[in-house]
């Protein structure tokens, strides 16, 4: 996983509220079986209409087509647990979400794999929306270590909350598995140990 420090880019406001799993990754894209090609899923009813792009979509409109941070409205996320909306946004080039609330497997989909989710309150979420809606005005910086995010125009710092834990993970690059293996060594020794302690638990039949 590729660790988040401190990354500029550009952001794009997309503030519909509830947006679902199924708006992010239509259905049709749930058939592979690897994760190869979800990049063109992502937001596909949206971004594109008859097999072209939807100039009316925010991504699509100049200066926001390689968005690196989307601002989204509250509960995003929610519907059905496909881990594959997260997939596709992180293979669009997406590195963080921010908004006011999003829906709660959604957001440990977001940890695990690798995207920042930042929440603030909705009406300071929906200030920066209005702020990065014109091209000019576009380009943050968020410093996850300072957990802060800079409007780059205007200088303007916002401070956000993480916990400790998902900010470790993300800055170290580490899934599940690999948080896990951090502390391989410990759990060969209480393998050991348990069968040592246990040696009934571990006989043949």
């Amino acid at each position: 996983m590729e660790p988040f420090t401190r990354f500029s880019g550009c952001a794009a406001p997309f503030t519909a509220p509830n947006v679902d799993t199924d708006v992010i990754m239509p259905k049709t894209f749930l058939k592979g079986i690897d994760r190869k090609g979800l990049d063109l899923g992502a937001f596909n009813l949206l971004r594109f209409a008859d097999g072209q792009p939807n100039p009316d979509f925010i991504l699509n409109r100049p200066g926001y087509t390689n968005a690196s941070f989307l601002i989204v409205g509250p509960n995003f996320g929610c519907g059905s647990s496909r881990e594959h909306a997260v997939w596709g946004l992180k293979q669009l080039g997406i590195r963080a979400l921010i908004g006011s609330s999003f829906a709660g497997i959604f957001d440990d989909n977001c940890r695990n794999n690798g995207v920042l989710t930042i929440k603030l309150a909705p009406h300071v979420a929906e200030a920066l929306a209005d702020k990065v809606g014109e091209v000019y005005s576009n380009q943050l910086t968020i410093d996850l270590g300072a957990q802060t995010i800079t409007h780059d125009a205007s200088g303007a710092v916002i401070r956000f909350e993480i916990e400790a834990t998902r900010k470790e993970a993300l800055m170290s690059g580490l899934d599940p598995i690999g948080a896990t293996l951090q502390c391989a060594e410990d759990i060969r020794v209480f393998e050991a140990r348990h069968k040592l302690e246990n040696p009934w638990f571990f006989a043949k039949a």
